[in-house]
Formats: C-alpha cells, structure tokens, sequence
C-alpha cells in the first residue's frame, strides 16, 4: 500500500484541477508560518483546525430558524454548515475546484454566529447602539443596511483572535477571505469562496422551507407557482436544478454564477420566506423573547464586567462592549438561557 503524501498531494492538485482554483501548494502562507504536514496540505490543515475548535462544536446548540428544543429534526446552524460544505463540494468537484479550500470555508463561514440565529445578531446589533457604538455607514448594495454586529465578521474574529485564547487559529488567508465574504456586497477572492457564499443560499432557502413545512407553518403546495416550474416540486428536486445550474452556468463563464432565471426563482423564494416563515407569529414570538434575553444580558455584563471570563476581557483591546459582545456570541441557545436564569430567575433557598 503505496503512501500518499503532502507533495504527491499537490502535485496531483495540479494535474487534476481547474486552472482557475486555488492550489495549496501556491498559497501566501499564514501569518505565523510553520513547519509543512507530511500528510496535509495548507487547506486539509484548516479544515482540521476549524473542525477540532470549540467555536465549531458550539454550532450544535445554536438556533438556525426554528429552537431546536422544539424538535430533534429542525436544523441547527451545525447541520446547517455542513449541508452548505456538501452542496459546495459538489460544485467545487464538478467544476475542477480546490474542495479542501472550499469544505474549510464551509466549515468555519458561520463561527460567529450569535445564538437564536439572526435575531441574536440583531439583538446585538441594537444592543451596541443603545450603548454608544457608532453606526457604520449604510452601504446600498448591503442588504443588511449598517448592522453592528456582523455574523461573517465575527467568524473571522473568531479564527483570527479569539480561538487558542486569543491566538486565532492561523489560517490561511485565501480561508479568512472567504469565511469573510460569505456574505455582503464584495465577493471573495477565490472561486471556491464564490462556491461557499451561493451554496449558503442554497442551503439555507431549502431547508428552511423544509422546516417550516415540518413545523406546519406552509406546506409544499404553498410555494409559488412560478418556483416550482423553474426550480422543482420538492426538496431534492430544487437542490439539483440550483447545484447544476450553478455548476453549468459557471462553466460557461468562466466565474461563479447561476442563470438569470435560476437565480431569480431562488430569491424568488427567499423573499417568499422572509413573509411567511421567518415573519410569522410562532417564529417571532419566540425570536422576540431570544432578543429580550440577550439586551438583558448585554446590559448586565456592561455593568459588570468582572464576570466576564478573563481570556474574552484580554483579547477585547479595553474596549468592554467587545468583551460583551464576544462573550455573548459565543454562548450557545442553551447557555445563554442558563446564564439569564442563574442571573435573573430566583430559586428555592435552603435554610
């Protein structure tokens, strides 16, 4: 049995893939270099890493739409991240690819995700407003308008300072450029960044129906019409005519794309959600009681700083709204409710 090394690796990297992907072996290097794998390359390297952080175990217990105490099937933003690396490697393979890359961004685009989904990063964002962070400039083309706290951004505070106590994790830069511009109005450098970023939105509009199908909030039948002639009349359906498009359309042109009529059927969709799922009642009474908790906590932890752990204090440059605000995006759905009961719930005294 014949032992494949980190340079047979590379080399086969070469003779197998696209041209236009990101090879391992032509990477800037790290900020701190060290010393080459003998098995891995730079890319397999980072993967590990993000899969072996406690930033990424932390995933299982946070929200993606619906609390996962409602159900042992609803998504999480685990299973969530890891349907966005199986529909991004499909593509990345199909297309000739760097998959190591592509699965590395996959696993560590929504690190710094807050709990209860995007109402704990609105949450957040309200709560640094109300205690004086300024706000940033709209940007037109940013659908999220000038947020505070921004998801993707802390991903990459999370990899490059807050892991290892503040020593990040030493990606490559060609991983943080694309766990950084997963989302927002500039793209990522490599393809297999661009790979990351639509497979996210592929994910995430299919399982959410999926999942507001299972919690009886729409059913199949209640998805546009229009959709369901372009894209498929279920779950698996829609997955393969939006992964084939992609892939087909973006061999055409030379970037990552999808059709015009493709992608306007899944944003189509998208907004479809935004009225129906993620706007209605079930869902907002429960993300209203999530931001409650989370200004709650926020306001607390202004107030007493001292009961932040030392390591997210250390790492915060004297700036306590970000050891709050990197304390609480840490925290786990089910952490963050400990943490307010201990605080705020009374319990029975034993005299």
């Amino acid at each position: 049995m014949r032992i494949i090394y980190r340079e047979d690796q590379e080399q086969r990297e070469r003779a197998l893939l696209s041209s236009d992907a990101a090879f391992a072996s032509e990477g800037e290097g790290r900020d701190r270099s060290t010393a080459p794998d003998v098995l891995r390359n730079d890319y397999q390297r980072d993967r590990d890493k993000i899969l072996h952080s406690k930033s990424f175990r932390r995933l299982s217990h946070k929200t993606q739409v619906f609390l996962a105490a409602e159900g042992d099937h609803y998504r999480t933003r685990l299973t969530h991240t890891l349907e966005v690396a199986q529909i991004a490697r499909t593509i990345a393979r199909a297309l000739g690819l760097n998959e190591d890359l592509t699965e590395a961004i996959s696993l560590g685009h929504d690190l710094g995700h807050t709990p209860f989904g995007h109402a704990g990063e609105e949450a957040l964002s309200h709560c640094l407003a109300r205690h004086g962070r300024l706000p940033r400039e709209a940007d037109a083309d940013d659908p999220r308008g000038a947020l505070l706290y921004r998801h993707n951004e802390q991903s990459l505070r999370v990899v490059e300072r807050i892991e290892n106590g503040g020593r990040g994790l030493n990606l490559t830069p060609e991983v943080r450029d694309g766990i950084l511009r997963h989302t927002g109005p500039v793209r990522a450098e490599t393809l297999e960044g661009r790979v990351v970023a639509t497979a996210d939105r592929i994910a995430y509009v299919n399982h959410d129906i999926d999942d507001a199908i299972r919690a009886g909030i729409l059913s199949e039948s209640d998805l546009p019409d229009t959709t369901h002639r372009v894209l498929g009349s279920d779950h698996s359906a829609r997955i393969e005519t939006l992964v084939v498009d992609m892939v087909q359309t973006s061999a055409a042109c030379d970037d990552i794309r999808m059709s015009q009529t493709v992608w306007d059927a899944m944003m189509e969709l998208r907004t479809f959600l935004f009225k129906t799922v993620y706007t209605a009642p079930v869902v907002l009474a429960e993300t209203a009681k999530a931001a409650r908790l989370i200004e709650v906590l926020f306001d607390y932890y202004v107030a007493h700083l001292d009961e932040i752990p030392d390591e997210y204090r250390a790492m915060s440059e004297d700036d306590p709204l970000t050891a709050v605000c990197d304390y609480i995006a840490g925290m786990t759905d089910r952490y963050a409710k400990s943490r307010f009961k201990a605080l705020f719930v009374p319990s029975a005294i034993h005299y």
